[in-house]
């Protein structure tokens, strides 16, 4: 990434914030779809045994358009922005502070791979833990489907869950997941943020590349794929605890998905997934980059 030595921690969160907002607006559609495969069962009521209703990331997308509307896409986009303000601000703000304590502040030369990736996990934690209450209201509205005739929706907006849920559930009801949230969160963000360094240093060895705007979605590509080949199984026991009350705990979630659909139900979702975060984090980084310019 771009130095960050001149910019201050305020700026930097703006900066983080921003480009984190924009690129889930662009991609939100994507992640509902990949909520809605993580959530579904083998059979869904109603229908015939083994007959999924949601097939891949385009016939996902377009069933939802269909029969919810084509805005149904953008459910959850009002918490999905609350949380990358709160999240995408701390987890990149907090970044370079927490390498420079684990490395020393007057450490001069490279900083070790390890370094990266136990910095990144660290605001990764911090920064969901934080910002846990969003991520579980984004998730709550992209599972309801469209609601029947004569019956009522269990929220009628972002706010409206927000109070739902504290005043049925409680308030540490907002932190539902936060186990499953945090070490998706915490090793997502060490893939993310550490591939993402590494890729762009190794494409800019390539002859002929330059730190411009092709090697950001290159290299925001490449950390897209590895957070997802690596966080998948957290991020469907993550989407599962909070869409599906079901579920006592994170290792109930588990062993539960576990016995009843075998081990690729930790990859359900997989493409739509990836087609998601790679997606979201060339437009992040790139962003990040470009914004970054008119700072230093």
């Amino acid at each position: 990434m771009a130095d960050q030595s001149e910019i201050s921690f305020a700026g930097i969160f703006a900066i983080s914030a921003f480009s984190s907002c924009f690129a889930e607006f662009c991609t939100i559609p994507l992640d509902t779809a990949k909520v809605r495969l993580q959530l579904q069962k083998r059979a869904t009521l109603g229908e015939a045994v083994g007959v999924s209703k949601y097939r891949g990331l385009l016939g996902t997308i377009a069933t939802i358009a269909r029969e919810e509307g084509l805005f149904a896409l953008w459910k959850g986009i009002i918490p999905g922005l609350h949380r990358q303000c709160l999240y995408g601000g701390l987890r990149i703000g907090l970044y370079e502070p927490v390498k420079a304590f684990f490395v020393g502040s007057y450490y001069v030369g490279d900083v070790s791979l390890f370094s990266k990736i136990l910095a990144a996990m660290v605001t990764g934690a911090i920064a969901i833990a934080v910002a846990n209450p969003t991520d579980l209201v984004k998730v709550r509205l992209q599972v309801e489907g469209k609601s029947p005739a004569g019956v009522p929706r269990h929220y009628t907006g972002a706010l409206n869950a927000y109070y739902t849920i504290v005043k049925q559930e409680g308030v540490a009801a907002l932190w539902t997941g936060l186990g499953p949230n945090i070490a998706r969160n915490a090793i997502i963000n060490a893939a993310e943020l550490a591939s993402y360094d590494h890729v762009k240093e190794t494409i800019l060895k390539i002859p002929g590349f330059t730190d411009n705007v092709l090697t950001h979605i290159l290299a925001g590509l490449g950390a897209g794929f590895f957070a997802v080949c690596i966080g998948s199984p957290v991020d469907v026991v993550k989407s599962r605890m909070m869409g599906d009350s079901v579920y006592r705990n994170t290792i109930d979630c588990f062993f539960k998905t576990l016995k009843s659909e075998g081990p690729l139900a930790f990859y359900k979702g997989f493409f739509p997934n990836f087609g998601r975060l790679g997606t979201w984090n060339a437009i992040m980084f790139l962003t990040l980059e470009q914004v970054k310019k008119y700072f230093i």
